[in-house]
This record gives structure tokens, sequence and C-alpha cells, in this order.
């Protein structure tokens, strides 16, 4: 049976979020987007499952219909890359994602990462934050729900003492483990492979 999803105005990564969610209980999905850019995660996403995509342009939004491509019927799963050896390590040195010009937008996009990390895979094992990073395990942090579903799903969260408390946060740490700078040190020369932001 087709599934319809209804993406319009929705805030990416959610219109590919949805679609895969909805992929996994049919092989007949048609996406309903109201943007360029939606439209071409949505597609991108698609197709490399194995899925092929028709584009019908209407009035109230584009309509993608999306079905298991006959040339791929049961499309592999990607293999997911593993570390070398050791741990698969993401460092956050900041509460902004990227060094644009405006701090909104890196606000936005940190969040939408973090948020989008726990539906991919794999997870990375450990997250280490540091600089001004720190902002975003404390009490009133926007990505704070987020953290706490990777920590409980095994993710080691090392927050950066010394830079705790420097902003005047030790006393705020609402997810992870105030750690040093010897820990942080060890961790990262210790990880198969360390991702920073």
């Amino acid at each position: 049976m087709e599934k319809i999803v209804d993406a319009r105005g929705l805030p990416c990564p959610q219109p590919v979020l949805l679609t895969r969610d909805a992929l996994r209980e049919s092989d007949a999905v048609t996406t309903i987007v109201d943007s360029d850019t939606a439209r071409h995660n949505v597609n991108r996403m698609a197709e490399k499952a194995g899925y092929s995509v028709q584009a019908e342009e209407r009035e109230n939004g584009v309509y993608l219909h999306i079905r298991r491509s006959e040339a791929a019927p049961q499309a592999a799963p990607t293999p997911q890359p593993q570390p070398a050896s050791g741990p698969l390590v993401l460092v956050i040195p900041s509460e902004f994602m990227g060094r644009g010009e405006h701090e909104e937008l890196g606000q936005i996009l940190i969040r939408g990462f973090l948020h989008t990390l726990n539906e991919v895979s794999p997870l990375p094992d450990v997250i280490i934050f540091f600089n001004s990073g720190v902002k975003l395990v404390v009490e009133g942090s926007p990505v704070l729900e987020d953290l706490c579903t990777l920590a409980n799903q095994g993710v080691q969260i090392l927050v950066c003492g010394t830079c705790l408390g420097y902003y005047g946060l030790k006393e705020k740490v609402a997810v992870g483990e105030v750690s040093n700078m010897y820990t942080i040190a060890e961790t990262m020369l210790q990880a198969g492979k360390v991702v920073s932001l």
C-alpha cells in the first residue's frame, strides 16, 4: 500500500528522515515537498537506496513518487564503514556548526546535525565537547534531548572541565561526564577515527 509523506514546510532533514522511515514500511511512497532543497535531498536519498523517483509539479507542491527500482528489486543496505581500530570519536569544539558570518545559522545547523545523528549509523562511540561546545550539554540547551537520547544508546559524552569552568557552567551540566584534557587527548589518540565539526 502506498504511503503519503507530507513534508511541506518542514526543515532539513525532516523530509528525508520521514521519507526514509516510510520506505521501511512500503515500496511505494509519495513525498510532497515545497522547496528545491527538500526535493533534491529526498531524491538523492531515495536513488542511493535503490529507488526510482518521478517528480510531479503541482500548484500546492512537488509530489515525488518513489518506487523500488526494477533494476534493484531488493537493494542491499549500504555497508557502513567501521573504524580501523579503536572507537569512532566525534569532536564538537563550538556551540555553532561551521564558520560563517551568521551565528543563528550555525545554531540551526548544530541542532539539525545532532538531531540527525540519532537517525544515522554508525553512531559515534564517544562525543567530546570543548571550548564553547560545552554550552550544548548544559541545562536549557536546545539539543539536550538529542544528546540524552545518544547517551541512552551508549554514546559516551565527555565534556571539558576547564571549558565549563571558563564559562561558569560546571554546576549546570545536564548530560555527559566532566572530563580533563588528559582523558580527552588519550581518547582522541586511541581512536580509530576522529571526526571534528
